[in-house]
């Protein structure tokens, strides 16, 4: 059985945790989008060719999700943003075969068309998190991933970039161009992206044999440059020596209208207008580089685990952070992300990392998803150590590039990598919310030559366990675990401390009063 259709019939036995609803019984393995853009009209015209691999027998149909403001030019039934496609005869497993769907509309999301900060007009895709169904006809869901093309037309004042590597450019005449965009990786389909405007386009060179690339507007083309060049190429060598191999064909860098921050397409980052500042965006840029990795080659199976998507972004990019500017910049990313977490914490009390059984996708996202989740990593490498920690963080990444991922899979690679059960782990930072808030006192034993310490744990609800370090004024420092609400601890010291400090190389989510 190849290797893919194997891994659909295990992933077929799992139950989805979010709402949406899962079409096991089809595989798409390819999307071809052909996109026509004017610039007398927003309405685009769209005709799509979508590969299909039956998984069961008997299939008869099955639905793709697309906008009822785009209207269908085929005779699909095509109702509540899904079009119905009918199968005859009906489908075997192990069968493929490909369907056509044409349209036309104006996206009331999904695809921005409209003007830049220089009144110049663009268009720029915004599928996050589920609007790519808006302007193209596609498996609106992370959990099918599959390869796809791009072949927009329009005027040829434009510059278009898109996912994968370039293979086409064709003047068409009467000043219309043909620009072809091919991925050949699969990825979920909010990660497909097109940009199309008065681009500056640069290459600067390779890294890890990789080709960087940038695309900013024709006015910031030296701030683009002195934005994005250094981190990029920073960004992808730490990932690629400290994770595994660059999962796509290019790297580009996008100056985009309508987003904030950065939206990390596949092969493409679309980074928001104020980016652009002629400075380098080292933060923002390592973290959206770090989503080619986690979130866009390893995809989450289901949005509850959104945070194997953007907690792993944010702590690779405090890491990259460790890595150029030094433990000290790191530790100070981390304090100021503790902090964010416990705002955030309070606001939301009952909101944990994991979501459960997610319905309303305007709630996706909450900073606890990033920063916690962020926190998270950080913890778990605290407590198997460096080693075990990215051994396993390369075979997390080996074992599911180009597919999809869960806690639980992540859990397993780590316990296997460290050699320990890290349920209680998991279930303690990701599935509980809330955080710890440990209080305290100590005094010196001159007698005993020890320090004689008692702390409590204040916070709401059960204890949490908590692996603690404790350093006294001569720089030693002691490790022990905390597991009950109150508890003593004796720490042997020949002279009596001036100073004790519990978890001083920053390794706990915990709010300290001792």
């Amino acid at each position: 059985m190849p290797t893919r259709l194997l891994f659909l019939v295990l992933f077929a036995t799992s139950l989805p945790a979010d709402t949406y609803p899962r079409q096991l019984a089809i595989d798409v393995l390819h999307y071809r989008f052909a996109i026509t853009l004017r610039d007398d009209s927003d309405e685009i015209e769209g005709d799509a060719t979508i590969d299909v691999l039956f998984v069961k027998d008997g299939v008869t149909g099955f639905d793709l999700d697309l906008a009822d403001s785009m209207h269908s030019l085929d005779a699909f039934a095509h109702s509540g943003d899904k079009i119905r496609i009918d199968v005859s005869p009906a489908a075997h497993a192990g069968e493929r075969r490909t369907f056509r769907v044409r349209y036309r509309g104006k996206p009331a999301a999904g695809l921005r068309i409209g003007t830049d900060k220089y009144g110049d007009r663009t268009f720029f895709s915004s599928n996050w998190p589920n609007l790519a169904h808006q302007w193209l006809p596609v498996v609106d869901h992370p959990y099918d991933k599959a390869t796809s093309e791009f072949l927009i037309t329009a005027p040829d004042k434009y510059e278009v970039v898109a996912n994968g590597a370039l293979e086409e450019i064709t003047e068409l005449g009467d000043g219309i161009r043909l620009t072809h965009w091919k991925e050949s990786v699969p990825v979920a389909a909010w990660l497909n992206a097109i940009g199309v405007a008065p681009f500056a386009h640069r290459n600067f060179g390779t890294s890890a044999g990789i080709p960087l690339q940038t695309w900013v507007y024709r006015q910031d083309r030296d701030a683009g440059i002195a934005t994005f060049e250094i981190p990029m190429r920073q960004a992808i060598e730490f990932y690629t020596a400290h994770i595994g191999p660059y999962p796509y064909e290019k790297l580009a860098g996008v100056e985009a209208a309508g987003v904030n921050g950065g939206m990390e397409h596949a092969s493409e980052v679309f980074y928001g207008e104020r980016s652009v500042a002629g400075r380098p965006a080292s933060s923002l840029v390592a973290h959206e580089v770090a989503h080619q990795w986690f979130g866009d080659s390893v995809t989450e199976k289901d949005w509850d685990d959104v945070w194997l998507s953007e907690g792993f972004a944010t702590y690779f990019a405090l890491l990259t952070t460790e890595h150029y500017e030094g433990r000290d910049a790191f530790v100070a990313g981390l304090k100021r992300s503790r902090d964010a977490i416990f705002t955030q914490q309070k606001r939301l009390p009952q909101e944990a990392v994991l979501h459960n059984n997610l319905a309303d996708m305007k709630n996706v996202l909450n900073q606890l998803i990033y920063q916690k989740g962020g926190w998270t990593l950080h913890m778990l490498r605290g407590q198997v150590g460096d080693e075990a920690f990215w051994a396993g963080i390369r075979e997390y990444y080996r074992l599911y590039r180009d597919s999809n991922a869960s806690t639980d899979d992540f859990r397993r690679v780590m316990e296997e990598a460290s050699h320990t059960d890290l349920a209680w782990f998991f279930r303690q930072w990701l599935e509980r919310p809330g955080f710890p808030t440990v209080e305290g006192k100590w005094r010196y034993d001159a007698e005993a030559h020890r320090v004689e310490i008692d702390l409590e744990q204040t916070q709401p609800g059960e204890s949490y366990r908590l692996p603690l370090e404790i350093s006294i004024a001569d720089g030693k420092v002691e490790k022990i675990e905390m597991i009950g609400k109150q508890q003593h601890f004796a720490v042997a010291s020949a002279t009596a401390p001036t100073e004790i400090a519990l978890d001083p190389n920053t390794w706990l989510l915990m709010e300290n009063r001792f």
